[in-house]
């Protein structure tokens, strides 16, 4: 029997589901497990995706249950986990049903900075780490609320993939991270992760391509080649991770893209 399952973002208590602290849970996206080793949840989760790679003492040390698309369901239902954090965008949603006909699950659906912080706040009371919670939110509002952007505001290109070419649209937390950074995306009128042609660049008028570090791992190499392309346009490597993670590493994204800014020369 389904024990609880949410696809939806909404404030609860703990209370609600459990009466006690949950002892063992299973995080299947990245950016929440480093969250859940920021509230300092180092014995109570067991398991986490093959992509966790923060902490890094967790990536070598917890159990792996997959990838974030492809998660092991033996293995998961194996170690008995009391709560399962996964996520609408990152996990496979048929998947994450039949996980939810046996195991608590949790499942957060984060398109802004607004989602993130309602995020932090539900995990915080399912792990009973509300205080916790509560500084952290404090934390990231107050970096965020020091982040000073210029009227002016680059047309922008955020690549995350090549062969094909793909962006983000309007939908994404990416775009408005791009918004607080103070940056304008040329394509917030697509939907989700559009495929583009180099192209349609020019014709925007971009001025700026963040080539991102996941989930392509663009490097130097790839910015040499995009650059004879695309002569007369700066084109930079991007910190995907302070762009798209929605945990405690929003701590940090503020000011990264002061940096970033800087490197565009405003």
């Amino acid at each position: 029997m389904r024990k609880f399952f949410i696809f939806r973002q909404m404030i609860i208590t703990s209370s609600e589901y459990f009466k006690e602290r949950p002892q063992k849970i299973i995080s299947l996206v990245p950016s929440q497990t480093e969250l859940l080793s920021c509230f300092g949840l180092d014995k109570e989760v067991i398991g986490i995706t093959k992509f966790c790679v923060h902490p890094h003492k967790w990536f070598t040390a917890k159990t792996k249950v997959g990838g974030t698309k492809n998660v092991n369901i033996d293995l998961i239902k194996k170690l008995k986990p009391n709560l399962v954090i996964a996520n609408k965008e990152e996990n496979v949603k048929a998947q994450i049903e039949e996980l939810a006909n046996d195991l608590n699950v949790w499942v957060t659906d984060v398109n802004t900075l607004e989602d993130a912080l309602l995020m932090i706040n539900d995990i915080g009371e399912l792990t009973y780490k509300h205080q916790e919670a509560s500084i952290l939110i404090t934390r990231i509002k107050t970096n965020f609320s020091q982040l000073q952007t210029k009227n002016y505001k680059p047309k922008t290109c955020y690549l995350i993939w090549q062969k094909p070419y793909m962006t983000i649209g309007g939908d994404t937390f990416i775009n408005d991270m791009m918004k607080h950074c103070g940056l304008q995306n040329i394509f917030e009128n697509k939907n989700r992760y559009p495929q583009i042609s180099l192209n349609e660049l020019n014709i925007a008028n971009c001025q700026l391509v963040l080539l991102s570090s996941e989930p392509y791992p663009f490097q130097q190499k790839h910015l040499y080649e995009l650059q004879k392309m695309l002569p007369g346009k700066k084109i930079i490597l991007a910190d995907g991770e302070m762009f798209s993670w929605y945990g405690s590493r929003l701590l940090k994204s503020p000011e990264y893209f002061k940096n970033l800014l800087k490197s565009f020369g405003h």
